[in-house]
């Protein structure tokens, strides 16, 4: 009796221990085994020449699309003529967008830009038009004709560039979509409820061209799009097709599209490609976006393949009458430590996701706190001189891994969403490796939670049930 009390305890203490709960030595083995990241330098300058890695995700669920990197191995634009940005001039491209949505969120913008079943669509990664943008191809018309579209949850009104071109067009890889050529394209008229939609997806009314209606869009890097409000058949799959998708035909566009037909609407507005959409995939898509440009993510349109360890965030009503898609940040966690931070520094400026953001921004107070946190985990590698917008950075020369903290983020409603690896870091070479965050200039701006950190998480934005989640690995 006694022997099996004995065996019985044995198991039970070992069984505590299994579950992390054993001794203090134990518990920060374990901690600190979680509480950081051991990557390859080599990881974060991945070679041009390496072969297009496919997203499983994207190949495998019918509703999906492939997401690529607008300049990357994997993207059908590659061959355009337009030289790849550098870094410094995405970061400038970046600022412009975060400003652009600074005031439109403050309503400073008098020309404001507004900015079930399953599809996936691979991601592919392209900036603020023209550097870290994703793109994902789409059939448009009939016969369809597949165009590469920036994908942006930012933006409501999906349009491409069309012949003739009344005024400009700037350079795409693909030809020039001409709607002659279609026998499903229908002009919208100038007196439709469409046409009436347009203030709020665009920030612009709609104006009348022989009964026809025109739009107008301006973004924040003053890029724009005119032309005619039209419907059109949409091909996402041979098994995905929609008919009559309200789109923009562009005979007038000009800025930092260059080698892509145009741009796809996921924002929230009645005229975007998921309202628009809503019967079959009940506002509901989601993304995982490559870590390199060498791998496709996916966009996937309905709930098919979502995963089960998704956990989401009720969208916050900062973004109300806008595009956005607002977010509740309750805390932010580095190596494992909740950092000290009043919860007015987040509630009272708000926040936003944004795939077209590629730099995550932080009110000055937050950013601050984890800043310095970062920077005492990383205190065995030498600090060098910042750039740009990112101004805590590291000489790695020498090192052929790094050891760097893990970067969490609390929402509300209970979600804590651990970063990959690939969005804390932001490599400009190896004696200037930086911290992939910036602070905002003031503390009523709001933060914005950008690309670089969504890089291979799981995204879904279910905007029929007002929420938006995360898990991680979601590109495979």
């Amino acid at each position: 009796m006694s022997f099996n009390r004995n065996l019985l305890n044995i198991i039970i203490i070992l069984c505590v221990c299994l579950n992390g709960d054993c001794s203090d030595g134990a518990q920060e083995k374990q901690r600190s085994a979680i509480d950081s990241h051991t990557i390859q330098l080599s990881s974060l300058f991945p070679s041009s020449s390496l072969p297009c890695v496919l997203s499983t995700r994207a190949s495998n669920t019918k509703s999906s699309l492939h997401v690529t990197h607008r300049h990357g191995t994997c993207s059908r634009i590659t061959s355009a003529k337009a030289k790849t940005p550098d870094h410094a001039e995405i970061l400038r491209l970046d600022q412009a967008r975060v400003n652009s949505i600074h005031s439109k969120l403050s309503n400073k913008l008098t020309d404001r830009v507004r900015q079930s079943k399953s599809t996936d669509l691979p991601a592919k990664d392209g900036s603020t038009y023209g550097s870290g943008n994703y793109v994902v191809t789409v059939g448009i018309g009939t016969p369809k004709h597949d165009l590469s579209l920036i994908f942006d949850t930012g933006s409501d009104l999906t349009w491409i560039q069309c012949e003739p071109c009344v005024r400009t067009c700037y350079s795409q890889k693909e030809p020039i979509f001409n709607p002659s050529s279609s026998s499903s394209y229908h002009n919208v008229s100038c007196s439709s409820t469409e046409c009436s939609s347009l203030s709020s997806a665009t920030g612009n009314s709609g104006t009348c061209s022989a009964s026809n209606c025109v739009y107008g869009i301006q973004y924040g890097d003053q890029s724009f799009s005119v032309g005619f409000l039209a419907k059109e058949k949409f091909t996402l799959t041979s098994s995905n097709v929609f008919d009559g998708i309200n789109f923009g035909c562009g005979e007038n566009n000009q800025g930092l599209f260059t080698g892509v037909a145009g741009l796809l609407g996921l924002g929230r507005d009645k005229l975007s490609f998921p309202s628009q959409t809503a019967a079959t995939y009940n506002k509901i898509f989601s993304y995982c976006l490559p870590s390199s440009a060498s791998y496709t993510g996916h966009l996937t349109f309905g709930s098919n393949g979502i995963s089960r360890s998704v956990k989401f965030t009720p969208i916050s009503t900062i973004t109300d009458g806008t595009s956005f898609y607002g977010l509740d940040i309750v805390g932010i966690s580095v190596g494992g430590q909740k950092l000290v931070i009043a919860p007015t520094v987040f509630s009272t400026p708000g926040a936003l996701i944004d795939s077209g953001t590629v730099i995550s921004r932080l009110p000055p107070k937050a950013y601050a706190a984890l800043r310095s946190a970062f920077k005492a985990k990383m205190s065995n590698y030498k600090n060098t001189s910042g750039v740009s917008i990112l101004d805590t950075c590291f000489d790695l020369t020498g090192f052929k891994t790094v050891t760097i903290p893990t970067v969490s983020f609390y929402f509300s409603g209970g979600a804590v969403v651990e970063l990959g690896s690939k969005g804390i870091l932001y490599a400009f070479k190896m004696s200037q490796v930086c911290l992939a965050f910036a602070g905002n200039s003031d503390d009523s701006n709001a933060a914005i939670f950008g690309n670089v950190q969504q890089q291979t998480l799981e995204v879904v934005y279910d905007g029929a049930g007002g929420r938006v989640g995360f898990a991680p690995n979601g590109c495979s």
